[in-house]
């Protein structure tokens, strides 16, 4: 595959002596663990634990870069304004940028730790421009690992970081301390509570739009979110979807039958019974 354009990104840079350690209170990323030449993903939080933003985070030297949507990152921006206060930092925003997927390593690359996890190479690059005809390629390759993104997967403020799987792709923390919201997803881990995860939609025609629902047994158990072709994502209930499966009820996304996957990278099943979930 040649290199992608990814259309609508943005980049908010953090400098300064203090960069990491004023965003290390904030964010779900561990940036003690993020590596040069890595692109790991990340959110800041709500105090209810839902995902404000969502981003993908990269060092460039001593300062730290957040690349997000061009549609969120005025909002981010005013949001780590407003937690700067007087912190040693400067905050610059270049919206938008120039964003490229790429399916080798190459010399100021960053390998997106989304894919690795599903050991898929790909990298992202902010110097150089890719071919924007192959992005539908890029979002069958994603659809097809289980990554999903706000926006065509989950709105904004409306679903917690284990829905999307960020506790399994390196996004999200329970070990380096406090940061916005820490205090519900490490409940919601240690309870074992997520019943809400990314799964991977097959069907033997083409699906149907983005938002059709998700239904069981005449009830609704998610929304279908990606849609390429007969492949796309969904975050479902999967306790619901495991009874389903385990009683051999169809899943019907309209009025077209599906089968769901859990990304193997997850190590997820689906639950035998209701209520139960194993990892």
């Amino acid at each position: 595959m040649q290199p992608v354009a990814l259309q609508d990104r943005a980049m908010i840079t953090v400098s300064g002596q203090d960069a990491q350690e004023f965003l290390q209170a904030l964010i779900t990323t561990d940036l003690d663990l993020l590596e040069d030449g890595e692109a790991k993903p990340g959110a800041l939080l709500t105090p209810q634990g839902k995902i404000l933003f969502d981003f993908i985070v990269t060092r460039d030297g001593t300062s730290i870069r957040l690349e997000t949507g061009t549609d969120q990152a005025e909002s981010l921006l005013k949001r780590l304004t407003m937690y700067k206060l007087r912190a040693p930092i400067s905050l610059s925003l270049t919206n938008p940028a120039t964003v490229t997927a790429r399916f080798n390593a190459a010399p100021g690359a960053y390998r997106d730790a989304r894919f690795a996890k599903a050991g898929q190479e790909v990298y992202r690059t902010y110097d150089t421009e890719g071919e924007t005809a192959g992005i539908d390629d890029y979002d069958r390759l994603r659809i097809l690992n289980g990554i999903a993104v706000s926006g065509a997967d989950y709105a904004l403020q409306d679903a917690f970081p284990h829905d999307v799987l960020m506790d399994k792709n390196g996004a999200l923390s329970f070990k380096k301390g406090c940061y916005v919201g820490q205090e519900v997803v490490s409940r919601m881990q240690h309870r074992g509570t997520a019943r809400r995860r990314v799964v991977i939609v097959a069907a033997e025609t083409a699906l149907p739009e983005t938002g059709t629902p998700l239904t069981a047994k005449g009830r609704s158990i998610g929304v279908l979110g990606s849609v390429t072709g007969s492949s796309g994502l969904a975050i479902v209930r999967i306790d619901k979807a495991g009874d389903a499966i385990a009683s051999g009820e169809p899943i019907l996304a309209g009025n077209i039958a599906v089968t769901l996957t859990l990304p193997a990278w997850s190590g997820l099943d689906f639950p035998v019974e209701a209520g139960e979930e194993s990892a």
